[in-house]
């Protein structure tokens, strides 16, 4: 993985605010590809952090965005779902559920550190650490344009279609 920002380990687990220019990374896609945030420069992306391919409440979300691809592409958008393990596993659940559109593999979660989603969680009151669910919608000039800092899966694409639409007639 490549980085163009401080290494994750010395920052903070503070999410980028709105207006800031969201921390550009380079991380192998569901095929093994390298993408770069900042080679979608011109175009907005809702890059949204979930916990692990295949599991309930990942595979809402990503069928929820799934369904909602052909809007978003229409609004001039690219959705990037990005979380831990590697890109044969985003191959699976992208084959699996027919997602369209790509995810990232972020295995060493150095990037869900520099966004701020990769907190201290509890399972059956021990504490352990994982990736919080956690959306960014990013504008054509690579600014955060909106952030959703907890997500609940259902009906989350509608929401990020919602704020895609009023922040592009704001633009």
């Amino acid at each position: 993985m490549t980085m163009d920002t401080t290494p994750a380990a010395s920052l903070p687990s503070i999410m980028p605010a709105v207006g800031e220019v969201a921390p550009d990374f380079t991380l192998p896609d569901d095929t093994g590809a390298p993408r770069r945030l900042s080679d979608e420069r011109g175009h907005w992306v809702i890059l949204w952090f979930y916990p692990k391919d295949d599991t309930s409440g990942c595979t809402t979300e990503a069928c929820s965005f799934r369904d909602a691809y052909d809007r978003v592409r229409a609004s001039d958008a690219e959705v990037w779902g990005i979380s831990i393990l590697g890109s044969g596993s985003k191959a699976r659940f992208k084959a699996k559920f027919g997602l369209p559109f790509t995810l990232i593999a972020d295995a060493d979660h150095a990037v869900a550190e520099t966004y701020g989603t990769w907190v201290e969680k509890m399972n059956y009151g021990k504490p352990y650490m994982g990736v919080r669910r956690s959306t960014f919608l990013i504008d054509p000039q690579g600014r955060i344009a909106r952030v959703w800092p907890k997500v609940v899966p259902d009906d989350h694409a509608a929401d990020v279609l919602a704020a895609l639409a009023e922040e592009r007639a704001r633009s």
